[in-house]
């Protein structure tokens, strides 16, 4: 199969990127970032686009392609609520109906977060942000939409996003946290799974994303 991948300059992305490039069912990986990558692999491609407000422009390179792992974001805090919004709503959704357009058949991914408010009306900014994209994107005609809430993510090995905090705490919190802990491997193979194979569930806990990912847990 053929994947798009978005947010490879950071964790997620580039645990998820490296899991792909890694997994022989996966054929081709076109990453779209707004900044070049480092990253070099024979089924790799990659297509800078500056400002994804604009990807109508990109069209001509988004078709024949079966998945999407839209694993861009970033953090809420210091943000204002209406920026928040801009950078997490209307870009995604903006970029997922370009992309729908071209591939009415796509598998959507989406990485979201634990504690996302689907009910749009909680006192959390960012969770009420990030439950109206969730909401939004499944209305979207895609063949499917899946909203990823991953807990802890240990990195990939060899992975050169990684925040300097979490390299501290790695060691610890898959030992006392193990229900709240996933790696980037299970991460990364319950995407493709969700391509290849489906999942009952279209918001997937950390729980679903163990069981979609192939890895027996406890």
């Amino acid at each position: 199969m053929k994947v798009i991948i978005t947010g490879a300059t950071g964790m997620v992305g580039e645990g998820v990127l490296l899991e792909c490039l890694e997994n022989a069912e996966v054929k081709k990986v076109l990453m779209i970032n707004r900044k070049p990558s480092p990253i070099k692999h024979a089924k790799l491609e990659e297509l800078i686009v500056p400002d994804f407000m604009k990807l109508e422009n990109y069209k001509d390179s988004l078709s024949g392609y079966d998945g999407c792992f839209y694993c861009a974001g970033i953090s809420s805090i210091g943000m204002s609520e209406e920026k928040y919004t801009y950078i997490t709503y209307d870009t995604t959704m903006h970029f997922a109906k370009v992309l729908v357009s071209v591939n009415p058949n796509l598998v959507f991914n989406f990485v979201s977060g634990g504690h996302t408010d689907s009910s749009e009306k909680g006192r959390i900014m960012w969770a009420r942000v990030k439950g109206k994209t969730e909401n939004d994107l499944r209305r979207l005609p895609f063949k499917a939409v899946y909203n990823f809430r991953p807990g802890f993510m240990k990195p990939f090995k060899g992975q050169k996003n990684v925040k300097s905090i979490f390299k501290v705490i790695i060691p610890i919190i898959p030992i006392f946290f193990p229900k709240a802990s996933l790696t980037m491997e299970q991460v990364g193979q319950a995407m493709i799974n969700a391509v290849t194979k489906g999942y009952s569930k279209h918001v997937l806990e950390i729980s679903d994303i163990k069981q979609l990912s192939g890895i027996k847990f406890k």
